[in-house]
């Protein structure tokens, strides 16, 4: 089957067999010299010219415009129930009615992240069939993106789903490229997963790379600090041996160790943070990193992906799917099933787990446009808002397993603004 012209996609090849085809794809360059670039002019005896941060003479402090934390710019929250799959994401492929299905769902906190590796792969499977159209259920970040993908190569691509992308739980997910976030637990997934994510992980980072720029910035680069009264130091997660449950006991995760940390994989090619001496710490706290994170703003980024869909001729069809057994009704011959966290009911895989995650969202503040970290709690300014999240650091990845809970709770949210308006306050008495 011939790929579509124009695409952007390096060549690849598939081979089937076993559980899946190897992708062949050659990934280029290993760990890279990183330099970290100063940017800005030389401000002599000057000051930043901000109020509320600190003043010094340094080359290269940003000047950060202070982000507006009161209630009163809380305008949404969001519940979402990430499907954290014990073995990781399901790209296997089975046949029901006749019907090749090609699965693509359980990504835990990483749908965004690793979508277009994931698509990739899937819809590789599908081409092995030599199909000239293809079914995809569901409408979310995966099955938007495989259906993208698919047209590509070539196919016909109708979409299944109760809802677009926007009325789905891919748009309750914060935003950022976190590729390792709950992907997966390490002895269900077993040895070959981790090469399997990181070409995942690489290929997406590839393709988002390409829309870097586009109008509305659909994806962009933020500077990412961490702030803290101690030296900050990565946090490790050895196993418990006082913890004797785990998933294979229990049908859950007990400790932090059980899970997959896959991140320094491609450390050659996510900008790490560094830490920043007093001169070119823009708060006033004893010690800070900082970095650089790529992330996404929801409503630019699907209309990019709808208006490509429909514009390669997709279309989409509202049908609410109870059994597997249902798709022996559609049309095409091949089906990419990308139901996220509801393939728990729709295909009975009861290794996915619920994994509670919440936010709340500011009115977007321009000139913002950097994100903060300090001890449990985060925002992330993106075009479509600010984002806060409360977490709580001494669960690590066990924060929200097993609970299915989609009801927001504004409470730790405004209590994550006032810790991190303090910085401000903080910073501004520096200042003085």
């Amino acid at each position: 089957m011939g790929r579509a012209p124009n695409t952007p996609y390096a060549a690849s090849r598939y081979s089937a067999g076993g559980d899946g085809p190897v992708q062949q794809t050659a990934f280029i360059g290993q760990a890279a010299t990183r330099r970290r670039l100063l940017g800005g002019a030389l401000m002599a005896g000057g000051a930043l010219a901000v109020p509320g941060l600190v003043r010094g003479q340094v080359l290269g402090t940003p000047s950060l415009v202070p982000m507006r934390l009161s209630p009163d710019q809380l305008v949404d929250m969001k519940c979402c129930l990430r499907p954290l799959r014990a073995a990781g994401p399901n790209l296997g492929t089975e046949s029901v009615g006749g019907k090749l299905v090609v699965h693509n769902y359980g990504h835990g906190g990483s749908g965004w992240s690793l979508s277009w590796g994931s698509a990739e792969v899937a819809v590789g499977k599908a081409l092995a069939s030599l199909p000239r159209s293809v079914a995809v259920v569901g409408c979310g970040i995966i099955g938007l993106t495989s259906a993208v993908v698919a047209q590509r190569y070539g196919l016909d691509v109708t979409i299944y789903a109760r809802d677009q992308i926007a009325r789905t739980r891919s748009f309750r997910a914060s935003g950022s490229y976190t590729p390792g976030s709950r992907i997966a637990l390490v002895e269900p997934a077993g040895p070959q997963f981790p090469d399997l994510w990181e070409q995942m992980a690489r290929h997406s980072w590839r393709m988002f790379r390409t829309m870097l720029g586009l109008p509305g910035e659909p994806v962009r680069f933020g500077d990412s600090y961490a702030v803290s009264d101690a030296p900050i130091e990565r946090r490790t997660w050895p196993a418990d041996p006082a913890i004797t449950e785990s998933f294979a006991t229990a049908g859950l995760p007990r400790q932090n160790s059980e899970f997959a940390h896959l991140d320094s994989r491609i450390a050659d090619i996510v900008p790490q943070a560094v830490p920043l001496p007093p001169g070119e710490n823009p708060f006033g706290m004893p010690y800070a990193t900082r970095s650089s994170q790529m992330h996404f703003n929801f409503p630019a980024y699907a209309a990019i992906l709808l208006d490509e869909f429909f514009g390669r001729g997709g279309k989409f069809v509202n049908r609410v799917f109870h059994r597997p057994g249902e798709l022996a009704d559609l049309p095409e011959d091949v089906v990419i099933h990308a139901t996220g966290y509801a393939a728990r009911d729709f295909w009975g895989d009861r290794t996915v787990i619920p994994v509670r995650g919440q936010t709340g969202w500011l009115v977007p503040q321009p000139g913002v446009n950097y994100s903060l970290r300090y001890r449990n709690v985060s925002a992330l300014s993106k075009g479509d808002g600010i984002v806060i999240m409360n977490n709580n650091p001494d669960l690590g990845d066990m924060l929200g397993v097993g609970d299915s809970m989609e009801l927001p709770n504004r409470a730790p949210i405004e209590e994550a603004m006032a810790t991190l308006a303090a910085i401000f306050a903080r910073s501004a008495g520096a200042a003085a």
